[in-house]
């Protein structure tokens, strides 16, 4: 496969995304309500639209920092408690 593409396939993937569906359907059910006065869709509409740009917001954090992070502090506090509980067993001895 070259790269024209997968360039295709990425803007087809990105066209067709979870988030444009749920933009989409977040449109329709806001623009059905307002159209027909229906208080539960408009109710929908506005929450799915909320939802799918927090969705954006989520994404858009770089997760795999966030876990590297969590997993260095993880391991210092796991050096600290061995050394203080070596310490312990030195003291004690």
């Amino acid at each position: 496969m070259d790269d024209k593409e997968k360039q295709e396939i990425s803007l087809i993937g990105r066209l067709l995304s979870l988030e444009a569906l749920l933009i989409l359907m977040g449109i329709v059910s806001l623009g059905y309500g307002i159209a027909r006065s229906q208080v539960m869709n408009i109710f929908w509409g506005v929450v799915i639209l909320v939802g799918a740009v927090v969705l954006s917001f989520v994404r858009k954090k770089d997760w795999k920092k966030h876990w590297e992070e969590l997993e260095i502090e993880k391991r210092r506090h796991e050096e600290r408690i061995k050394a203080r509980n070596e310490g312990e067993k030195d003291g004690k001895g």
